[in-house]
C-alpha cells in the first residue's frame, strides 16, 4: 500500500521510529519520515479530534472505523493543525478503503513493470508516459492514481470502459471536450491555497474559470444523452458546481490580476463604491500635484521648480542651489519651508503640500484595505463551497481521463477488453504498449503475440523458452501491462482480450541487488520469489523470468523445478514462466496445466535472427554464443566458446573436467610446479635462452633488431619445448 501511495511524508510514532528495521522500511517508502510524539497517536482523544476537525456531531455518518483507523486519522489532522497553524485544507472525510477493491501490486512488481517510472527513475519509457494523453494537470494526476491502484471490481471497470467506448465513437464531441479541458485551470490546487490562506487573486480567478467551464462541459454531456453511468456521474458532479459563486467571483475580479493580494488592483471598477472613491483620490493625485507644481513655479518665478516624492521625505519641492537666496528670503520664506540642503539641490515643503500628502496616503491605504476586505469575503465564500468545488474538479479530471483514454485507443489501435469475474486470461495479438511506441519512433514494427493462461478452476502455467534478446521478457511484461490497463478501465493493445479480474499481480523480472540491506542479487531474487509463492492465489497473475539463474546450475534448476510444481499445485494461479533451463519443459508431461511455448528464431550463416513470435513447443538451444557475438565479444573468445560448447555437447557435459587441461590457466592450477620434480639447474637450452635475454638492451635496439631478437628467442623457446616433450 505504501508503494502504491508513495507518500511525500510518512508520520510515525517516535517509539516505532526507534526500531531499526521499521525505520528502514519507512525510509524506503517515503523521502520524508516524520517521527511524532506519542500524544499525536492518543486513541482516547482520536474521535473527538476528528469530530472537531470536520465540524460534525458524530463520525457515524462517515462509516464504522476501528480504534487504530481513528487513531491514524486523528494523528493526520493533528499534524495538519500543527503545520498549517490552524488553517485547514479541504480534506475529504475519512472513508474505509476496501482491501479487495484494488489490484494489489507489491513494490518489487511495480518497479519491475515500470508503471510510472523506469528502473533508472525516468518517466519516459514508463507505462504512464506511453498512455498519458491528458490535457490538464488534474487529469494527469488522476491517471497516475488510477494506474497506481487498478480496480478489482468488474462492474466498476465496465462503467469506465463504457465511458471510453462512448468517447471513442463520438469523435467530434471528444475533440471539443479536450479543447475546452485544455484551458480549464487547476481548481483543486487553487482551492487548497485559498483554504490555507496562501492564495491570491489569480487562485480565485482560476476557481471562477473552472466553475464556468464545469457548467459548459456539463451541458455538452447532457446534450449527448444516454452516455452511460460513468458519464452521468461526471455530468451530475459538474452540474452541482456553484454557479452563483462563479458569477460573484467574475463580477468582483478584474481582467488583469496581480500575483499577490497585497499589491491591490484586482477588484473590478464599479464593484464597490467606497473603493472607487478611494481609488479616484489616489489616482487623481498626480493631476493635483502637477497643478500645484505649476502654481508654485509661477509664485516663485522659478520655472525649474519640481514637486517630487521619496520614501523618506514624502512629497517635497526641489530647486537648484542658485535659487537658495530667493527661496529663503521675504516673501517666499513665508510659503516655502526649508527641509533639506544637498550639494546639487535644495528641498522645501508647504503646509498645503503636507495636508495633500496625508489625504493621498490615506486614500491608497483605504483602497487597499477595501480590496483585502473583498478578497477575504470571496475567499470565505470559496472555502464554504469547497466540497462542491472539489467534486467539480474531480469530475473535470475524470472527464479528461476518459477522453484521453479514448484518444489513446483511437491513435494506437487499442481494443475494448472483456472484463469479468472468471479466471480467464486470453489475449489475441497482444502488444507491449511501451516497446511498440519506441519501435515505431525508430521506424520498426512490433510483432504481436497471443496468450491464454486462464482456466475454469485454476490457471495455466506457460513455460516460455528461447534465447536471450528474443523477446521472452517483453512477452511476459506486455501481458501483465495489458491486465493493468484493462483494470484501470482502458482499452488494451491487442486484437481481442478477455481478462478475468486479477486480484494480485506479481512480477519477478530482471536482476538487482540491495546493498543497503546486505542482499545479493540472488537473495533479492529469492525474496521476491518467496513473496509470490507465499501470497499468490487462483485469481493472481504471475510473471517469472529466469528463476534460479543466480546460483549454481543444479541448485538453480532444482529451485526453478520446485517453484513450478508449487505454482501448479498450491498457488494454482495464471502464470508465465520464462527460463533457459530446457530440462524444465519435461514437466508438461506430468503437470496437466503446464504448457510449453517458445520464441521462434532462425539461424542464417552462423548468426541468429530473432522472429519475436511465441509458438507452442520448446527451445532446444539458448543461442547464447550468437547473442554474445551480437554484443561484440572478441572473435577469439567466440571461436573458443564454440569449440568448448562442441566438446561439451559431444560428451553430454561429462568431459568438462578433462577439458580444463586444454586451458592454460586451469592447467597451471591442476599441475602446480611443486607436483613435478624440480631440477637443480636449468639445462643447456634454458641457459642459452637466459643468456640471450641478458644480452638484450631494449633501449638500444632498432625496430628491425628488436624483431630479429624476438624471432631468435622464440626459436630458443621452441627448442626447450621439444626437449621437455
Amino acid at each position: 500500500m505504501l508503494a502504491r501511495i508513495e507518500p511525500r511524508e510518512l508520520l510515525a510514532a517516535d517509539g516505532l521510529f526507534e526500531d531499526d528495521e521499521l525505520r528502514r522500511t519507512f525510509k524506503a517508502a517515503s523521502p520524508a519520515v516524520v517521527p511524532l510524539p506519542r500524544a499525536f497517536f492518543d486513541a482516547a482523544t482520536a474521535e473527538h479530534r476528528l469530530v472537531d476537525f470536520f465540524s460534525v456531531a458524530s463520525l457515524d455518518a462517515f462509516g464504522s472505523f476501528s480504534r487504530l483507523e481513528l487513531t491514524a486519522a486523528a494523528a493526520i489532522v493533528a499534524y495538519v493543525d500543527k503545520t498549517q497553524v490552524g488553517n485547514r485544507p479541504p480534506l475529504d472525510p475519512p472513508a474505509r478503503e476496501s482491501l479487495g477493491g484494488a489490484l494489489a501490486i507489491d513494490a518489487a512488481s511495480r518497479a519491475n513493470l515500470e508503471l510510472s517510472r523506469t528502473l533508472s527513475g525516468e518517466r519516459r519509457g514508463s507505462l504512464l508516459h506511453a498512455i498519458d494523453r491528458t490535457v490538464s494537470g488534474a487529469g494527469a494526476r488522476l491517471l497516475a492514481d488510477r494506474l497506481a491502484a487498478p480496480l478489482a471490481d468488474p462492474d466498476a471497470i465496465r462503467e469506465r470502459l463504457d465511458a471510453v467506448d462512448f468517447f471513442l465513437a463520438e469523435t467530434t464531441l471528444r475533440a471539443r471536450l479536450r479543447r475546452d479541458l485544455a484551458g480549464v485551470p487547476d481548481m483543486a490546487r487553487a482551492l487548497t491555497r485559498v483554504s490555507l490562506d496562501r492564495g491570491g487573486p489569480r487562485d480565485l480567478a482560476a476557481i471562477a474559470g473552472g466553475l464556468r467551464a464545469a457548467a459548459q462541459l456539463a451541458g455538452d454531456l447532457r446534450d449527448a444523452g444516454g452516455a452511460g453511468s460513468e458519464i452521468d456521474r461526471i455530468a451530475l458532479g459538474l452540474e452541482a458546481a456553484p454557479a452563483d459563486l462563479a458569477n460573484r467571483l467574475a463580477e468582483a475580479l478584474d481582467d488583469e490580476l496581480p500575483l499577490l493580494k497585497r499589491d491591490g488592483g484586482f477588484v473590478r471598477q464599479g464593484f464597490r463604491s467606497d473603493l472607487d472613491e478611494a481609488r479616484a483620490l489616489r489616482d487623481q493625485s498626480r493631476q493635483v500635484i502637477a497643478a500645484l507644481q505649476q502654481t508654485y513655479a509661477e509664485t516663485s518665478g522659478i520655472k525649474s521648480l519640481k514637486v517630487k516624492h521619496n520614501g523618506v521625505l514624502g512629497y517635497f519641492i526641489e530647486v537648484a542651489p542658485n535659487y537658495a537666496q530667493a527661496m529663503t528670503s521675504e516673501p517666499l520664506n513665508r510659503l516655502f519651508i526649508h527641509r533639506q540642503t544637498l550639494a546639487g539641490a535644495m528641498r522645501f515643503s508647504t503646509t498645503e503640500l503636507s495636508e495633500l500628502e496625508g489625504r493621498i496616503a490615506s486614500a491608497a491605504e483605504r483602497a487597499l484595505a477595501v480590496e483585502l476586505s473583498v478578497f477575504g469575503e470571496l475567499a470565505r465564500a470559496t472555502v464554504e463551497a469547497g466540497g462542491a468545488i472539489k467534486r467539480a474538479a474531480d469530475m473535470l479530471a475524470a472527464l479528461d481521463v476518459a477522453t484521453a483514454l479514448a484518444e489513446l485507443a483511437a491513435a494506437e489501435g487499442y481494443v475494448r477488453p472483456r472484463v469479468d469475474s472468471s479466471l480467464t486470461f486470453r489475449v489475441d495479438g497482444g502488444r507491449h504498449p511501451v516497446v511498440e511506441q519506441m519501435l515505431r519512433e525508430e521506424g520498426g514494427s512490433f510483432v504481436a503475440n497471443g496468450c491464454d493462461v486462464g482456466g475454469e478452476a485454476a490457471g495455466k502455467l506457460w513455460l516460455v523458452t528461447g534465447p536471450n534478446m528474443a523477446g521472452k521478457s517483453t512477452f511476459l511484461r506486455q501481458n501483465a501491462l495489458i491486465a493493468v490497463l484493462a483494470q484501470i478501465g482502458s482499452f488494451v493493445p491487442a486484437r481481442a482480450a478477455h481478462i478475468g479480474v486479477v486480484d494480485r499481480l506479481f512480477s519477478r523480472v530482471g536482476a538487482a541487488d540491495d546493498l543497503a540491506r546486505g542482499r545479493s542479487t540472488f537473495m533479492v531474487e529469492m525474496i521476491e520469489t518467496a513473496a509470490i509463492l507465499n501470497q499468490a492465489g487462483p485469481r493472481s497473475f504471475v510473471i517469472l523470468d529466469e528463476i534460479g539463474r543466480g546460483t549454481a546450475t543444479y541448485d538453480g534448476l532444482s529451485i526453478a523445478w520446485a517453484t513450478i510444481e508449487h505454482l501448479h499445485e498450491a498457488n494454482r494461479c495464471r502464470t508465465l514462466f520464462a527460463t533457459h533451463y530446457h530440462e524444465l519443459t519435461a514437466l508438461s508431461e506430468r503437470l496437466p496445466r503446464v504448457v510449453n511455448a517458445t520464441v521462434k528464431v532462425k539461424e542464417w550463416r552462423g548468426d541468429v535472427v530473432f522472429l519475436h513470435e511465441i509458438v507452442p513447443g520448446s527451445a532446444d538451444r539458448s543461442y547464447g554464443i550468437q547473442v554474445a557475438k551480437l554484443a561484440g565479444l572478441p572473435r577469439p573468445v567466440i571461436e573458443r566458446a564454440r569449440s568448448v560448447l562442441a566438446e561439451l555437447e559431444k560428451s553430454g557435459g561429462n568431459n568438462a573436467a578433462s577439458m580444463l587441461d586444454d586451458l592454460p590457466l586451469f592447467s597451471l592450477a591442476r599441475h602446480p610446479a611443486s607436483a613435478a620434480p624440480v631440477e637443480a639447474a636449468p639445462d643447456l637450452a634454458e641457459a642459452e635462452l637466459l643468456a640471450a635475454l641478458d644480452g638484450l638492451a631494449p633501449d638500444e635496439l632498432s625496430p628491425r633488431e628488436a624483431l630479429e631478437a624476438i624471432y631468435r628467442l622464440k626459436a630458443l623457446r621452441a627448442g626447450i619445448g621439444r626437449a621437455h616433450g
